[in-house]
């Protein structure tokens, strides 16, 4: 999914299931490395937000939206935002691989999407000795702006549907 000039991608999927949360996805090695953020991203470099590392998916899954029955997170996914990334994560002055800042448990992207600019951090803090759970904080920057609440926005920046719209689609 990388795009022709070779610039990984991200996709942020505003998930609906039995509880409505955010799935950021990050391009890592021809994969979607992927995380559940509960509350959704902020441009507030004030506020944390819990970020739970699940299963990687398929490059194709950048772009999915519609309805689940069951298996991998039923209920409905939209493309909340989209766009490619660049890697900021550094160790000793030097940039340290996407693969290797994952293992390490913290890497630091620049996002350039629709509605997420500038740069995020992701650390992963071991909370009630849990590996899955991670910190997500964006960074002070020209893209963070803690007067605007991002995740009020609820359409898809690829079709303009809610989840609502895909409530009466058929599940696949």
């Amino acid at each position: 999914m990388t795009t022709d000039d070779g610039d990984p991608v991200f996709t942020v999927q505003r998930h609906h299931a039995s509880t409505l949360h955010f799935d950021l996805r990050l391009e890592v090695d021809g994969v979607l490395v992927s995380w559940a953020v509960p509350k959704g991203p902020s441009l507030d470099p004030s506020v944390k937000r819990l970020a739970v590392k699940v299963g990687d998916h398929d490059l194709d899954h950048a772009t999915y939206e519609g309805r689940h029955a069951g298996g991998r997170g039923p209920g409905t996914k939209i493309v909340w935002d989209t766009g490619t990334l660049t890697n900021l994560t550094r160790r000793d002055g030097t940039e340290l691989p996407l693969t290797e800042a994952v293992e390490a448990g913290h890497l630091k992207v620049e996002l350039h999407g629709h509605r997420l600019n500038g740069a995020f951090a992701l650390t992963r803090t071991l909370l009630r000795g849990d590996p899955a759970s991670w910190i997500l904080v964006k960074v002070d920057d020209h893209g963070a702006d803690p007067a605007h609440e991002v995740t009020e926005a609820l359409t898809s920046v690829l079709t303009g549907r809610t989840n609502t719209d895909l409530e009466d689609v058929e599940p696949d």
